[in-house]
């Protein structure tokens, strides 16, 4: 049986530790994990520690580190900026987010959006991220913005972003998303917009904002099936040789 693996906030990683809420009960009541037992902890920042539980207590577990890694941060780093809408299956998505490295997900609301985003999307968020993090072994989990501002506060925030990418459905004349574009050091922002698609203000903007155009294919794709693609094309280009998180070369 492999080692189970548990989330605890950064502020609360140390030596000795305490967890506590859902995951000290899934550990107690669930696996029914005796003091001597060892388990994996992960704090969504790169740290992955070994503990050993050390006393079971009404409000939670006490545990005590015997080992400790760090699994520095990519250097392509990855952010969706998925439009909101009632439609997409953000569970789905966000899963998959977390297995492919994701460094960022920012939802925005979109002039086409169906309903409107909520302020506390991101804290929603936070469950299902931790769950793919623990099925997938990811120690960093992507940090959750959330923009009601419209595209204009998104692209504020792009301004800093190394490589700005706009995939656009019904766009014969524009090239396809390439390994040599997706996966590039540095920070890339790639923009989805929402179920009914831009808006001409929304191009305009983007495009004034040096968004580099690109398509996904001959087909419509779902949002969340747009913003995983993007994720699964940049995470294995990043990792191709002479790209900045080229593996290592494998020798017969």
């Amino acid at each position: 049986m492999s080692t189970p693996f548990f989330y605890l906030p950064p502020d609360a990683w140390g030596s000795a530790v305490f967890l506590d809420g859902q995951e000290a009960k899934h550990m107690s009541q669930v696996l029914r994990l005796a003091p001597g037992h060892t388990v994996a902890l992960l704090d969504g920042r790169g740290r992955t520690g070994v503990f050993c539980v050390r006393a079971l207590e009404k409000k939670g577990v006490r545990l005590e580190m015997q080992s400790e890694t760090f699994a520095p941060e990519p250097k392509a780093r990855a952010v969706v900026a998925l439009a909101f809408s009632k439609a997409v299956r953000r569970g789905f998505f966000l899963e998959k987010a977390v297995e492919l490295g994701a460094h960022g997900i920012w939802l925005w609301q979109g002039d086409h959006s169906q309903g409107r985003l909520s302020p506390d999307a991101a804290f929603s968020c936070q469950g299902q991220l931790i769950a793919g993090a623990k099925q997938c072994r990811n120690p960093w989990l992507p940090e959750v913005r959330v923009f009601s501002g419209g595209v204009s506060e998104l692209i504020a925030h792009c301004s800093a972003a190394d490589h700005r990418i706009l995939p656009w459905e019904h766009q014969s004349d524009i090239p396809l998303l390439t390994p040599d574009m997706a996966g590039q050091n540095g920070l890339t922002v790639y923009v989805i917009g929402p179920e009914g698609g831009f808006s001409q203000r929304e191009l305009s903007a983007l495009g004034a904002a040096n968004f580099c155009v690109v398509s996904l294919g001959a087909r419509i794709l779902r949002c969340e099936t747009a913003a995983t693609l993007c994720l699964g094309l940049h995470w294995w280009s990043s990792q191709l040789p002479g790209k900045p998180d080229a593996r290592p070369e494998v020798r017969p």
